[in-house]
């Protein structure tokens, strides 16, 4: 009894009982030999459980903490997604506030080159009722006919006139430029004037053409240039 279970003490009672009393010594020592294998089995069985046992409870606390870390992730994992959606909001309001930029450059580029325009017109009304004077005192080139902007064979000319230099007729044709200076768009205007002049020669049956530029102020740099080209440049000063 203090070996085995209850169940199994009765048992073993049972088989004594049954055993006949004249059994050889050799049977019983035999016998109880195996219940010594029996009792030694049993022990086995029950520490081989008690490390069974320690096993499965170091398995449910490593479980649980595998739980607390999905429960940390699923927690950071939240975090993680409210930061994108507040991310995703910021995107939207800075897409938004760009739009508004965009459209208010534009709004501001298409005022500027209003007020570039309506300069630039003012300019050139101011220049065509100076230019007869200039041309005539410093050119020796007198205005027949007073100065215009026209459209000629496809091409907009913004200062236009007849005139006479040295008893021959000429066309004087022009263009404003509220500032010139020696960059690399200079070129791009003296080719530009350089192809209206051709057209209108064209136009005025080959008379010679007197290629001008009017302009607040000119650089030295655009003066040599413009003289090399043959163009005159005449400043805002001059009258």
């Amino acid at each position: 009894k203090r070996v085995f279970s209850p169940e199994q003490a009765q048992v073993l009672e049972e088989v004594v009982e049954l055993v006949d009393e004249t059994v050889k010594t050799r049977d019983f020592n035999e016998l109880k030999a195996i219940v010594a294998d029996l009792a030694k089995a049993q022990k086995e069985l029950a520490e081989a459980q008690k490390r069974t046992e320690q096993r499965v409870e170091e398995l449910a606390e490593a479980q649980k903490r595998t739980e607390q870390r999905v429960e940390e992730l699923a927690e950071a994992q939240k975090r993680t997604e409210q930061r994108l959606e507040e991310l995703a909001e910021a995107q939207r309001r800075t897409e938004e506030a760009v739009k508004q930029l965009v459209v208010g450059l534009t709004k501001t580029r298409q005022e500027l080159g209003g007020l570039a325009r309506t300069m630039g017109y003012a300019f050139e009304n101011e220049a065509f009722r100076n230019l007869p004077k200039v041309l005539k005192e410093k050119y020796q080139i007198e205005v027949t006919e007073r100065f215009i902007k026209e459209e000629v064979r496809g091409r907009e000319i913004n200062v236009l006139a007849r005139g006479r230099r040295d008893g021959m007729d000429v066309v004087i044709i022009g263009e404003s430029k509220l500032r010139l200076e020696e960059r690399e768009e200079l070129d791009e205007v003296f080719d530009d004037l350089d192809d209206k002049a051709e057209v209108v020669r064209a136009e005025y049956g080959g008379i010679e053409a007197v290629k001008i530029l009017i302009t607040h102020y000119a650089t030295k740099g655009a003066l040599r240039k413009a003289n090399k080209r043959g163009i005159i440049v005449i400043q805002s000063f001059e009258w």
